[in-house]
Order: structure tokens, then sequence, then C-alpha cells
């Protein structure tokens, strides 16, 4: 069942587009992720435009989190203070990341950037989460009996303690420089405006991990701040560039709302280590893919020529 996607300019199948939706929710749903740095590419693979694919999967994750942050909001998971700081960052960033795009795509560069990013991003992501989780793995078959080590504690959390612009931040328990929370937050919205992902598998960790927040609070504003932040990118990309395409976005979170289910209830069985390389092993098998395209000659070498008079 063909179905004509306006802003993308072409017609699709109908269930093949609520099918990458119902498979990325799947994996949202079993891995604990947003998915949106798996829904772009696999989007780019089935024939989207990038600058739409990228926009559109913005608008799919505005909705996608609501209902996440809602439910940490109604449990106060949600530092509002800190999540506004990083917020500002992000509408910032966010802002910078659209004109981005639109220079890119009158450059024509913005297939072949956004390529790049991607093999760089989540070739980095997927093989720290590789290492981490084989060592993981060995480590509980070594010592089965040994308890789940816990978290480190933030070792640059001194280090940006010392910088100005401190805050107090009740719900987080934190007192520390907004200089650190809005700065992820404007590489979060750069992102976001160029790669279409929320980015909470780059802030969840480094609120943890660099700033020393509590990780269920850490969950909770991430969901809160990516909610506003890709509200803010999907109505730039809509108003700038023209690329959201709100029929491809409702059908993949169609899909994705399905597969989350599904997702959930699969990912109950396993244990973290085992969840954390399959996805580790998702996103290099993505890297290797994108890769391959950057670096292999073109099947249609006559759609990179001239459109008249052919050319040497």
């Amino acid at each position: 069942m063909e179905i004509y996607l306006p802003i993308a300019g072409m017609s699709i199948n109908l269930f093949l587009v609520v099918g990458i939706g119902a498979l990325v929710g799947f994996l949202s749903g079993m891995f604990g992720v947003g998915g949106g740095f798996l829904l772009t590419p696999l989007m780019m693979m089935i024939g989207i435009p990038p600058a739409v694919a990228a926009a559109s999967d913005s608008n799919q994750i505005v909705a996608a989190a609501s209902s996440g942050a809602f439910a940490h909001w109604k449990l106060g998971n949600v530092d509002f203070k800190l999540g506004l700081v990083i917020l500002f960052g992000g509408i910032a960033g966010g802002t910078i990341g659209v004109q981005l795009v639109k220079i890119l795509r009158s450059l024509g560069n913005f297939e072949f950037v956004m390529k790049v990013v991607y093999v760089l991003m989540l070739g980095l992501v997927g093989t720290a989460m590789f290492i981490e989780s084989l060592n993981t793995i060995r480590k509980s078959k070594a010592q089965p009996s040994a308890a789940v080590s816990a978290p480190s504690e933030a070792k640059l959390g001194k280090l940006f303690a010392k910088l100005p612009l401190k805050m107090h931040f009740t719900r987080s328990g934190l007192h520390t420089s907004a200089i650190f929370p809005f700065s992820i937050g404007a590489i979060v919205g750069v992102m976001a405006a160029l790669l279409g992902v929320g980015g909470g598998f780059i802030m969840v960790p480094a609120m943890i991990y660099i700033i020393g927040m509590p990780t269920i609070v850490a969950i909770g504003t991430d969901l809160f701040q990516i909610v506003l932040t890709s509200a803010n990118v999907t109505l730039q990309q809509a108003w700038v560039n023209k690329t959201v395409d709100v029929l491809l976005a409702f059908l993949l979170l169609l899909g994705s709302t399905f597969g989350a289910q599904f997702g959930a209830a699969v990912g109950k069985k396993l244990k973290g280590e085992q969840i954390r390389i399959l996805l580790a092993i998702i996103v290099l098998a993505m890297t290797v893919k994108l890769f391959l395209d950057l670096v292999m000659t073109p099947e249609n070498l006559v759609s990179l020529a001239p459109a008249k008079g052919g050319g040497h």
C-alpha cells in the first residue's frame, strides 16, 4: 500500500514506514534508549531525503518523549531548574544547528556531513559500549557471586564546581557551575538539528558521571529537556528549512508506540550487560553500513553527472 509523503516528495510503502517505526520502538523499549540515532539512518536507507529524515525524526521524538517526561514529573524525578539551564543551551544550539543545516543544504553537502558525523558518533559510542559490556560479562563470569559495583564518583565534578556562575540545584543535590549544563545542552541542540536525535545517550552519562546527578533524576530531567529542545528544533526546521513531514512523523510514532511495548517485555528477560552489548553490536553494524555508503562507488553514476551536456 503506497502513501505519498508531501514534504519528502515521494511515495513509499505504508507498512515499510510503520514497520521501521515499530523496529526502532522495539529496540527503544528493549534497550531503554530514544532510538533517534537509529531511526534517522534507517529512514535514509529506505530513500527518505536526509534533511527530511532528521527533521521528521525530531518531530516524532517530541511526542515519544512527552509521555516519559510526564511520568517522571509525577514521580518527582525532574530537576526543573537544571533542566531549564540545559534547555537554554539546547535552544541556542538548536538555532545554530538549523542554520547550519540550511547552509549545508545550499552547498549540497548536508548528506555527506551528516553521514560523517554519524559514523564518528556511532563508532565511538558503539565501541565504548561494546568494550564496557564485554568487560562486565567477563568479570561476572570470573566472579559470579560478586556484587555489581556502583558507578564511580563523578571525577570531573570538582573541576566544574570551580567554574563561575555557580547555582544550587535542590532536586539534584548539586551546587555547581551552570556553564557545563548549558554547554552540553547546546551540543545536544546542534545534534538534534543536524542528526535528528534527542541526545539522551550523551546527556544522561554526562549528567551522571561528570556533574554527579542521581541516575533517576538525570533520566527524568533529560526527558524534560528533550521534549522542549526537540520541539524548538522541529518548529525551526519547519519554518526555516521546510523539512518536517508530519505524516511521516505520525506513521513512525504509530509504529514505535506498539514496538516499544514488545521491546520492554523482551528487555526484562535480559541482563543489563547483555542488553548493552546487543545495542553496541547494532550501533556498530549501523556504523559500518554508513561508512560503506561514504567510501563505496555509487551504483548510479549518472545521477552524479550534470543534468545536461554530460561533462567529463
